[in-house]
């Protein structure tokens, strides 16, 4: 079985992103840490994949920002142009150069991130979601490549720089937030079930919901991917129900703009007949009529925090893995309807 930098890391008593590191003799790596390494490798005979051993010395290392793969709905959330701004404009000031890996499946983003893992100057990764079974994460762990998730870690959850915000709790306090209007009929609509933040605040959805005894509808539920994001069909069979909900928890500003237009087909009126609290507080949200109550969390200081925390680590190699949660706020608008209970 061939040599693994986790083999060596595991000898030298070492992260695997040091091992990578001191294969790019970088500055950061103390000179007894690059020797114990260096022997490590001389040990088990690994034959580190890098092109070059150059010093990168103060040339301007590149920090890459990995979007998840898509055709288009990627390119549309507003989400991910905020978490962007925050990381490219933190990066400006510390003189670091950012770049975006995206493609149409994860097999295009490998290649790309394996690619950029030869250049001397690559300094890090910043993933722009999380999700169960990466592909994308399980390589860049295995390979000892140093990266911070936005959102929370699934695998390797004690090795993984994570930033994050409690989306359970946001989950909990947008349907708290339904129930004290009044409503006791509330849905939830979800990104795809390997979405964490989405799983996550589906279950603070139903923990509110469980806590005023009231039933976790699975009628009342609907997941949406991104293959049948632009497929109405679950919005119709929503609203459709005999005992239709009177309010909705949605996960994302462009979804609940997408749930609007299927209730103007309805001839349903928001808030009328459905209130909605969305997420990310984006133009979408802003631009709607009415405008959407959303909870904003806060994906520019997301993208500020990711940047700070790879960069903190580059620069200090034997850090421990950290775990930020940023906070949220519910904007409210006027999407929502007190009921008369």
């Amino acid at each position: 079985m061939a040599v693994t930098i986790k083999d060596v890391a595991t000898l030298a008593g070492v992260s695997p992103s040091t091992v990578s590191r001191t294969c790019k003799d970088h500055p950061s790596i103390s000179k007894e840490t690059k020797e114990r390494v260096r022997r490590a490798m001389a040990e088990l005979g690994y034959e580190p994949n890098v092109s070059s051993h150059i010093s990168i010395g103060q040339i301007p290392q590149i920090i890459s920002i990995i979007l998840p793969s898509s055709s288009k709905y990627v390119y549309e959330n507003a989400f991910y142009l905020e978490a962007i701004r925050g990381i490219s404009q933190f990066c400006n000031g510390r003189e670091y150069i950012s770049t975006v890996i995206t493609g149409q499946d994860d097999s295009e983003i490998l290649h790309a991130i394996q690619t950029l893992a030869k250049d001397d100057r690559m300094g890090g990764f910043i993933v722009l979601y999380s999700k169960q079974n990466d592909t994308i994460i399980d390589y860049l762990y295995n390979e000892g490549l140093l990266y911070v998730i936005i959102g929370k870690a699934k695998q390797y959850a004690n090795q993984t720089i994570y930033i994050d915000n409690d989306n359970l709790l946001a989950g909990r306090e947008a349907t708290e937030y339904l129930y004290s209007l009044g409503h006791r009929k509330i849905a939830y609509i979800g990104s795809e079930y390997r979405m964490l933040f989405s799983a996550d605040r589906k279950a603070g959805y139903q923990l509110a919901l469980l806590e005023h005894n009231l039933p976790v509808n699975p009628n009342y539920c609907i997941e949406v991917d991104s293959i049948s994001f632009h497929d109405p069909k679950l919005f119709h069979t929503l609203l459709e129900q005999k005992e239709r909900p009177s309010a909705a928890v949605v996960s994302d500003d462009i979804l609940a703009v997408a749930l609007e237009r299927v209730c103007i087909e309805h001839q349903l009126s928001i808030p009328d007949d459905l209130s909605i609290v969305s997420f990310n507080n984006s133009l979408f949200a802003r631009i709607t009529s009415p405008q959407l109550t959303s909870i904003d969390v806060n994906s520019y200081q997301l993208g500020i925090e990711a940047a700070s925390q790879l960069i903190n680590h580059i620069e200090n190699p034997n850090l421990m893995a950290t775990k930020i949660i940023v906070p949220h706020s519910l904007v409210i608008r006027n999407s929502c309807k007190q009921l008369n209970v």
